[in-house]
């Protein structure tokens, strides 16, 4: 397969495809869902539904960046998404829950690093400020 490589006007590069179809052509999202997706979903015996589709592995990968911490941005590019603003909207069910992140943040901003047990008791914030 030849296509432009980094930019879509970039140098053209070919490349040897890793999923083809038996004739060897590209194989399509419409094609390996229902020809390797779902024939692998029924082979192992786990429903063939819309909770273990082809999609959640989208889902999946969403929720894993978004829970290492990746932007919204950087997520909606790697998507495919025109508008970040879809992807906030598609996606802010799978964010993790920001008020632990929040207080470690102030907390280390105020100078009380809470991370071990045996660290003296956190100060108020007023002694630090």
């Amino acid at each position: 397969m030849t296509l432009p490589w980094e930019t879509l006007t970039g140098e053209p590069r070919t490349v040897e495809l890793y999923l083809t179809t038996p004739a060897g052509l590209a194989l399509s999202r419409s094609m390996f869902n229902s020809g390797v997706w779902k024939a692998a979903i029924r082979a192992t015996g786990i429903p063939d539904d819309r909770h273990n589709g082809m999609h959640v592995l989208r889902h999946t990968y969403a929720s894993v960046l978004l829970d290492a911490g990746e932007s919204i941005k950087a997520l909606s590019a790697y998507l495919g998404h025109a508008d970040p603003g879809f992807t906030l909207r598609t996606y802010t069910h799978l964010l993790p829950a920001s008020e632990d992140r929040t207080r470690r943040a102030i907390d280390k901003a105020l100078g009380e690093d809470q991370a071990g047990n045996d660290a003296p008791q956190a100060l108020d914030g007023l002694d630090t400020a």
